[in-house]
C-alpha cells in the first residue's frame, strides 16, 4: 500500500462529501451505491461512473446512464439496483417489475432511498421481527 493510499480518504466518503452539495437525489443515490457496496466495489463500475480529478471526484451519471448496460455484465439484480439508483439521481419513470430481481438486501436499500427522497425518517425497512399475527 501506498503512502498516499494511506491518507487518501476513502472513496465513499469524498463521494458524500461532493454528494452533499448536489441535491437530494444525488446524494440518496450515492448514499445507496455506498450502502449496497458490492457494485461500486467492482472495477468496471467505477471506471463507468467515477470521476477523479484534480479538485475531487463525482458520479458522472449521463455517460454512465447511457453506457452501462452495453459495457458492462450484469446480474438482472444488478441492472435492476442500478435502474433504480439512476432514477433517484435523475428522476424518471421507471418499471416496478425490475423490483423482482433485487433481493432482500437491495430492495431494502432501494427501499430506503424512496423513503429518504420523499423526506421521510419515520418508514423503517427492514426485516420483521416477531412471529405473532395481528401485531
Amino acid at each position: 500500500m501506498t503512502d498516499r493510499a494511506l491518507t487518501e480518504p476513502l472513496l465513499s466518503d469524498r463521494l458524500t462529501e461532493w454528494a452533499r452539495l448536489q441535491g437530494l437525489g444525488v446524494q440518496v443515490a450515492v448514499a445507496a451505491l455506498i450502502e449496497e457496496d458490492a457494485v461500486l466495489a467492482r472495477d468496471d463500475v467505477r471506471a463507468l461512473l467515477i470521476v477523479e480529478t484534480g479538485a475531487g471526484v463525482f458520479c458522472d451519471w449521463a455517460r454512465f446512464e447511457s453506457r452501462y448496460r452495453s459495457e458492462l455484465r450484469l446480474s438482472p439484480s444488478v441492472d435492476a439496483f442500478l435502474t433504480y439508483v439512476l432514477a433517484t439521481a435523475f428522476p424518471r419513470v421507471v418499471p416496478l417489475w425490475k423490483v423482482e430481481a433485487l433481493g432482500d438486501r437491495r430492495l431494502g436499500i432501494v427501499l430506503r432511498a424512496i423513503a429518504r427522497l420523499a423526506g421521510s425518517d419515520a418508514i423503517a425497512v427492514g426485516t420483521r421481527t416477531g412471529t405473532g399475527a395481528g401485531g
